[in-house]
């Protein structure tokens, strides 16, 4: 398992939430802020998320709401849903943090492997990511200002 790519997979019986680390830029809007779900996701704790703690809709609501992708789910009485998957990909820049790419995109690295990413994608903008192509939330480190 690599280190800097951890998976895990969290169930409350309806919807499994799925974080990957190595996505992770650390916003926070999961569980900080007004519409944050700090009763499921809080990294103080161990395990950080509880999926106990909110109904069902109120995951999905807030998992939609993740810059990165870092956090996705799926429905466990459903057929994996491809319909959120657009042939259609947007770019968007945000301000003074990373590129968001929205659909879904391969990926070549340094190494020559390749990797698909659907949904969000955070990449670097500001050179000091430790996970590059992917945004790791070092902009905020080092205080990235947008141009």
């Amino acid at each position: 398992m690599d280190p800097k790519n951890i998976k895990k997979e969290y169930s409350n019986g309806e919807v499994t939430i799925i974080w990957q680390s190595a996505l992770c830029i650390h916003s926070a809007k999961c569980w900080k802020g007004p519409d944050g779900l700090p009763q499921v996701f809080n990294p103080q704790e161990k395990p950080w998320i509880k999926p106990e703690g909110a109904s069902t809709e109120q995951i999905v609501t807030q998992i939609k709401r993740c810059p990165s992708g870092a956090l996705s789910y799926r429905m466990n009485n459903s057929p994996e849903d491809k319909s959120e998957n657009s042939s259609e990909t947007l770019i968007e820049v945000t301000k003074n943090g990373p590129l968001l790419v929205h659909g879904t995109v391969s990926i070549k690295d340094k190494q020559g492997h390749h990797s698909q990413k659907n949904k969000v994608t955070a990449l670097c903008r500001c050179g000091a990511s430790g996970n590059k192509p992917f945004c790791d939330g070092s902009h905020r480190k080092i205080d990235f200002k947008d141009e």
